[in-house]
């Protein structure tokens, strides 16, 4: 991305060109793009050599329109409050445009991820007791999550470290998302950002106008499809679109690409870079020593997971992908997107297509706070009523099911289950809802109509609050 532009500059570029649509007075709309609070902290750690270090951290909360805000921790040497900034206000519009009922938030701190565990250990539990005693972090109040840098086990301890400052609290378990399942996580969690990628993919690819626009034909089956970034987002998005029918041509992250005519076995490549360290060496496709090169190839998709700014003016127009989908936050530099419309591009925002983390975190908060899993209400219910009505069926056809049928047949949903098709029943309607309010309303692009529709459902909330007349 070029140093003129933050990524925090592009977030404000795209509110601004949605709120052009909208009549409401400046104030309002100030409100809305604004930052209501950053907490700036520094505390000191006990290194493992026995140094102590001051650490640096931010959380940063972008709208109170709706309690609680919401957004994971970032940990990284190289972040900055800009970056936590834009990352919480792109979370406010997410978590409006998907309908999650949370503000946007975001934390961060300034730390190699690979630091020693006893280390990590440390350093996050001061930080939540820091963000507690400003009242930052609460069921209520502000719930963090997993992000570049962090995950289950981090948030295990935030969620430990939480529950010993307040002990009286009833709800503390749902201080934080993306906890390990043995500690009252939520199954599929972990992959719900990527499985959202795939199903907002697919949720776009199914309109056939659009589709013959771009001289495609419709449906996943048998696209050709390139990932860059191959972390927790690219690397289940890429399995999941395999699983689904696309064809994986090519996979590129830090160290360079491969690229095939055929077919990448995604597993097999994961396994390979585990192992070896690098994507190089893998057998039946070509290694391309640049990861920028790598997405300029053939294709169908593509879907950058790992950076922002990998598109550019520069190689917008070496991009040959008829869909561009989002899958990390602003992979898309500003200056690219009228070269990419006037190639026909589809763009599927970031505002819209990574929303799929956010959104199972909010069925984790849901589940901890009503204490009890979705499958435990409902399984054993299904499960009769299906069998019953089976048992009506048999007797209508004067034949019966095979047992082992019978058994595939009444098995009750898992909570896995629930979630899986609450994702995609929630990244369908947020697309269909984003494509409807482009084509009726002329707007320039996706991400105008995401933005929209997020400003306009954030500002219902003010006006409905009576803050603004």
């Amino acid at each position: 991305m070029s140093d003129a532009m933050s990524l925090l500059d592009t977030v404000y570029r795209q509110f601004d060109q949605a709120a052009r649509f909208t009549d409401y007075e400046p104030g309002l709309l100030q409100q809305m793009r604004d930052c209501n609070a950053v907490y700036h902290l520094r505390f000191p750690v006990e290194m493992d050599n026995g140094n102590v270090e001051v650490i640096e951290a931010y959380r940063a909360e972008h709208s109170y329109h709706r309690l609680p805000t919401k957004g994971g921790i970032r940990i990284s040497p190289h972040v900055s409050a800009d970056e936590v900034v834009a990352l919480a206000t792109l979370m406010s519009f997410k978590c409006a445009l998907v309908e999650v009922p949370f503000g946007g938030a975001k934390g961060a701190i300034v730390l190699d991820p690979r630091s020693p565990e006893d280390v990590r250990r440390r350093v996050i539990r001061r930080y939540t007791a820091e963000l507690s005693r400003k009242n930052f972090i609460g069921p209520s109040v502000d719930v963090p999550a997993p992000d570049y840098g962090s995950g289950e086990q981090e948030m295990a301890w935030i969620a430990d470290t939480y529950r010993h400052l307040n002990p009286d609290e009833l709800d503390h378990w749902a201080c934080v998302t993306g906890k390990p399942v043995t500690l009252h996580g939520i199954p599929g969690r972990s992959e719900a950002t990527g499985l959202g990628v795939c199903d907002g993919i697919m949720e776009a690819l199914d309109h056939l106008d659009d589709m013959q626009d771009l001289g495609l034909t419709r449906g996943l089956a048998g696209k050709r499809v390139i990932v860059q970034g191959l972390g927790n987002v690219g690397s289940n998005a890429a399995s999941h679109l395999q699983e689904c029918g696309a064809r994986v041509v090519g996979v590129a992250e830090y160290e360079g690409g491969l690229y095939t005519e055929g077919e990448l076995d995604v597993e097999a490549v994961l396994d390979h870079r585990a192992e070896t360290g690098s994507l190089h060496g893998f057998p039946g496709a070509t290694w391309i020593p640049s990861s920028a090169e790598t997405i300029e190839q053939d294709c169908d998709i593509l879907v950058p997971a790992a950076i922002e700014g990998v598109i550019t003016s520069e190689n917008a127009a070496r991009i040959q992908a008829k869909v561009i989908a989002e899958a990390s936050n602003g992979p898309v530099y500003p200056d690219a997107e009228p070269i990419l419309a006037e190639r026909g591009t589809l763009l599927i925002p970031d505002i819209y297509l990574n929303a799929g983390g956010v959104t199972v975190s909010y069925f984790e908060w849901l589940k901890n706070l009503s204490h009890v899993s979705f499958d435990r209400m409902y399984k054993r219910y299904e499960e009769i009523s299906t069998r019953r009505l089976l048992m009506a069926t048999e007797q209508l056809a004067g034949s019966r099911f095979r047992p082992d049928d019978l058994a595939d047949l009444t098995r009750g949903p898992s909570e896995i289950d629930f979630v899986r098709t609450a994702l995609a029943e929630t990244m369908s309607e947020a697309y269909r809802g984003m494509h409807e309010t482009w084509r009726e309303r002329n707007l320039p692009d996706l991400r105008t109509a995401a933005f929209l529709i997020a400003i306009e459902r954030i500002a219902a909330n003010y006006l409905a609050l009576g803050i603004f007349p």
